[in-house]
C-alpha cells in the first residue's frame, strides 16, 4: 500500500468506528481486525501503519467527529506529512478543500472534560490520556521470578515487585515465556491495585468482578495456590476465558461462579461472612484506559455514567456481606472520575457502620478523597500507568 492508500483505509475504518460508537456497536479493535481480514493484500507493515493512524486520530479528537475524514484532517493539521497525502491519487484521499469539516481536538467531549476537570484531570493530566500506553507484563511467581527470568528482551523493572515494561507493540505472544504462562500481560497500575488486597496463602479470597481473570491470576500467584480463590462475574463469555488462562499460568486454586444479574447473592450465599478479602474491580466508564481504548470517550453518556455509579454502590454493598470480621474489601475502578472513585467509597463508609478505610502503603499513587483521603489515584501523567482509583476498607 502507498502511504496515501493507508490514510484512505484509515479514514474508511474511522467512519465505521464513529458509527459504532454512536450506536454502541463493535469496538475499534474488532473493526480494525475485520478490515485486515477483508483486505488480505495489506502486508503486516501496512496493517500496523493503518491501525496506528486510526488510533492516533481517535486519541487526537475530543468530541465524536462528523466523519472519518474530519478526524483524519484534525490529525493532519498537526502532522504535515499526513496532510501531504491528501493528494487525490488513485487509492488515496481526495485533496483537502477549503472550509471542509475538521474534527475538534482534545482529550474528551466537552461535557466529559468538565466532569474530569472537576476531578482535577485537566491540562497535562488530561493530555496524557491522548498518549499511547506501553506494554506491561507481570512475571508469574507460580512459575518464574523477575530477577532470573530469561526473556528475548530484558524489559524495564517497575515499582510493582513482579512488573516489567516493554515498548508498545512488542510481540510477546510469540515468546515461549508467554505461551508457557511465565508472564502475563497486565498494566502496572492493575498490578499495584492487586497489591492492595494483600492476598495470602490459605485465605478465602473473592474476585467479585473477575471478567477474563487478569487480577484473579495475580491473586492466585500471591496466594501461592493455597486457599480458596473464587472468581465470579455476570458475563459468561468473559468468565469462560479464565479457565484456559488459569491452566496456562498454573493457577490451581481458582473456582469459577457465574452470577445472575440482580441475584448475585444467591450464587454466593455460602460465602456470606466468610471471605478474608473481597476484591471489587467494578464496571466503570474506563476513563483511565483511554490510551488503550480511546473510542470509549465517544461511547460514554451522562446516563451511562450514572448507571455505572449505581452499580458500583450495589457491588460495594454486596461485597460487604461476604467479608468476615477483620476482613478486607478492596474497591477498584479504572476511572479518573471522583464520582466513580473517592465519592463512591466515601458513600460506602457513610452507609456501612463499622467499616473504616485501611489502605496499605502502595509504591505509586496519590491520595484522593479530601483531607481525610480514603484511597489513591494512579494516572498516566503522574505514574505512567492506566488510570485507577484504589481503596480498601476493613471490618473490625
Amino acid at each position: 500500500m502507498t502511504p496515501a492508500a493507508r490514510v484512505k483505509a484509515a479514514i474508511d475504518i474511522l467512519d465505521k468506528v464513529i458509527d459504532a460508537a454512536k450506536g454502541q456497536g463493535a469496538p475499534a479493535d474488532r473493526i480494525v481486525a475485520d478490515w485486515a481480514k477483508a483486505n488480505r493484500y495489506a502486508g503486516s507493515k501496512d496493517r500496523r501503519a493503518v491501525r496506528e493512524l486510526v488510533y492516533d486520530a481517535i486519541r487526537h479528537c475530543g468530541p465524536v467527529p462528523e466523519s472519518g475524514r474530519a478526524a483524519m484532517l484534525a490529525l493532519a493539521k498537526r502532522d504535515t506529512t499526513i496532510s501531504a497525502l491528501f493528494d487525490g491519487s488513485q487509492y488515496g484521499p481526495a485533496a483537502i478543500q477549503p472550509e471542509e469539516p475538521v474534527a475538534k481536538s482534545g482529550f474528551a467531549p466537552a461535557w466529559l472534560s468538565k466532569r474530569l476537570s472537576a476531578s482535577d484531570v485537566k491540562g497535562a493530566e488530561g493530555a496524557a490520556l491522548m498518549g499511547r500506553a506501553p506494554l506491561d507484563v507481570r512475571v508469574n511467581t507460580l512459575k518464574a521470578d523477575r530477577a532470573s527470568i530469561d526473556l528475548p528482551e530484558p524489559g524495564e523493572p517497575l515499582a510493582a515487585p513482579h512488573a516489567l515494561r516493554f515498548e508498545a507493540g512488542t510481540q510477546i505472544e510469540q515468546w515461549p515465556a508467554y505461551r508457557e504462562g511465565r508472564i502475563e500481560v497486565q498494566d502496572h497500575g492493575s498490578q499495584i491495585a492487586c497489591l492492595a488486597a494483600e492476598a495470602r496463602a490459605g485465605e478465602t479470597v473473592i474476585d467479585l468482578c473477575a471478567g477474563a481473570g487478569g487480577k484473579t491470576l495475580a491473586l492466585a500467584a500471591a496466594m501461592e495456590n493455597r486457599g480458596r480463590l473464587i472468581a465470579s462475574d455476570t458475563d459468561k463469555r468473559r468468565l469462560s476465558q479464565l479457565g484456559p488462562r488459569a491452566e496456562r499460568a498454573g493457577a490451581s486454586n481458582v473456582e469459577q461462579r457465574l452470577l445472575d444479574p440482580g441475584r448475585e447473592m444467591e450464587a454466593l450465599a455460602d460465602l456470606a461472612g466468610q471471605a478474608d478479602c473481597v476484591l471489587i474491580d467494578a464496571p466503570c466508564s474506563g476513563t483511565g484506559t483511554w490510551r488503550r481504548k480511546p473510542e470509549a470517550k465517544w461511547r460514554l453518556t451522562p446516563d451511562r455514567l450514572a448507571r455505572f455509579s449505581a452499580t458500583q454502590d450495589a457491588l460495594l454493598a454486596l461485597g460487604a456481606k461476604l467479608v468476615k470480621p477483620g476482613g478486607r474489601l478492596v474497591f477498584i475502578t479504572c476511572s479518573l472520575l471522583d464520582e466513580e472513585g473517592a465519592d463512591r467509597f466515601a458513600r460506602f463508609l457513610d452507609r456501612h457502620n463499622g467499616w473504616r478505610a485501611d489502605l496499605p502503603p502502595l509504591p505509586l499513587g496519590r491520595p484522593r478523597g479530601g483531607e481525610n483521603a480514603q484511597g489513591i489515584r494512579l494516572s498516566p501523567f503522574h505514574d505512567g500507568t492506566d488510570g485507577f482509583f484504589v481503596a480498601r476498607g476493613r471490618l473490625p
